[in-house]
């Protein structure tokens, strides 16, 4: 099995301080891509978490139950290396740090990729808002963090 999370450190358990991204809109896979690479750029970003509505590939539900989707925002995207398939029409980013030294610095890089990226606006916040260990359920079904 292979592991499909491709974190820059190692990682001790500590809570490490993230950076939600709140766009003031829906983006497209071309922005989404932009984004994207712009935030992979950066020095000190451990990770990156994307958010949105879903773009599923067939009818979930209905008389048409089964039929693909033909939605043109589901597609491939290209970030740094790597292609991945869009599934989710981005609404939110969240940007995990290496540590808590960085966040300035960072957050002064991000605000000037941002604004020439997202034009329309968005809301740009510092905290916590992924979960780190695994809670008490997540153990009891065996998963991981």
């Amino acid at each position: 099995m292979s592991d499909t999370t491709t974190s820059r450190t190692s990682y001790a358990g500590e809570p490490l301080p993230e950076i939600m991204i709140f766009p003031n809109r829906l983006l497209k896979a071309e922005t989404t891509e932009k984004v994207l690479n712009a935030l992979n750029d950066i020095p000190k970003v451990r990770q990156i978490n994307i958010h949105g509505e879903n773009l599923p590939a067939t009818v979930s539900s209905g008389p048409h139950k089964g039929i693909p989707v033909n939605h043109p925002e589901r597609r491939k995207i290209k970030v740094g290396n790597q292609e991945m398939e869009l599934t989710v029409m981005v609404g939110s980013f969240f940007v995990e740090l290496e540590d808590y030294d960085c966040v300035e610095e960072t957050v002064e890089l991000i605000r000037q990729k941002l604004d020439d990226l997202l034009p329309f606006g968005y809301n740009l916040e510092v905290g916590r808002y992924n979960k780190y260990r695994p809670t008490l359920t997540d153990y009891m079904k065996g998963l991981r963090c």
